[in-house]
């Protein structure tokens, strides 16, 4: 296999960007979650997504206040990284010389955990100038900087290099923009034959329109959440063919239920999750697609 060049030097520039766009990088730039920040703090892995698989709900009869609360916590992190690593399992069988592209990275977790489960070399990328300074912390502290790389650009226009990457993906980023011009862009920066993963939250279309409780969420996240038809539709219009498709749903829905459980971190939106999971409007999806 040919070995490619080590990422290129995190940009600076501040990408083109839609209005919309820009008031999700205000957006971002102010975010200050305690569920994502406290969560990050145990092992300085910082994700930004939900967590999958049975929840180990003892951690809420700690008679200790405190002691309740670490346990909480460190239960939901062991959850949202569950996900990770499922998601960086798909990535398909990765070299240290090959490149992964991580399209709206957030504090960047994700990238790290591909490259320490394949030691592959990885670009994230985010609209958000103070994820971007924070990620590329991170990856110093940790002394993998020379690796992982992350940048402040628009993931619908990277300035990456055509074909340079052996996989790429979306973790609960792909609500924030429109699939043709996200699939168009993996599809140009993805080898022949390389793997494009997302994990996602969409609306159910056999149920009809969004429902009342998808609506709740995409006010809460200034997010577009698309129907579930519209990503298979998408990947086929661009040269992106679905290999597995998981359906995730009831492995989400105990990380939720221990969410509002935790007073210390609850966002005022776990009723709308667990009622549209339930109810069956709203899915938990897992997609892996090969670019042909």
């Amino acid at each position: 296999m040919t070995t490619v060049p080590a990422p290129t030097a995190p940009a600076t520039s501040v990408p083109t960007q839609s209005t919309y766009q820009n008031r999700v990088a205000e957006y971002w730039n102010a975010e200050e979650n305690p569920v994502n920040l406290e969560l990050g703090k145990l092992d300085d892995l910082y994700h930004h997504h939900y967590g999958i698989g049975a929840a180990d709900r003892s951690v809420l009869d700690d008679p200790d206040p405190v002691g309740r609360r670490e346990r909480i916590t460190a239960e939901l992190h062991r959850l949202e990284h569950a996900q990770a690593e499922l998601l960086a399992s798909h990535l398909g069988p990765l070299t240290p010389s090959d490149r992964v592209f991580d399209a709206g990275c957030g504090r960047g977790g994700g990238s790290v955990t591909a490259h320490l489960r394949h030691g592959c070399h990885a670009d994230g990328v985010t609209i958000s100038a103070k994820q971007c300074a924070f990620a590329n912390e991170q990856a110093r502290i940790r002394g993998i900087d020379d690796k992982v790389r992350y940048h402040h650009r628009n993931m619908l226009d990277t300035g990456f290099e055509t074909g340079a990457y052996a996989a790429s993906w979306n973790n609960e980023s792909t609500m924030y923009v429109e699939l043709d011009l996200l699939f168009a862009e993996h599809s140009r920066l993805l080898r022949r034959g390389g793997r494009y993963v997302t994990i996602t939250g969409c609306y159910n279309n056999t149920y009809g329109q969004a429902s009342r409780e998808v609506s709740l969420i995409n006010a809460h996240y200034i997010c577009d959440i698309h129907p579930r038809s519209e990503y298979f539709k998408a990947m086929a219009r661009n040269r992106l063919v679905p290999v597995h498709v998981e359906d995730l749903t009831a492995a989400t829905i105990p990380y939720w239920e221990l969410r509002k459980e935790a007073d210390h971190l609850v966002t005022g939106i776990e009723d709308a999750f667990l009622d549209a999971y339930r109810n069956g409007s709203f899915q938990y999806l897992l997609i892996v697609a090969d670019r042909v």
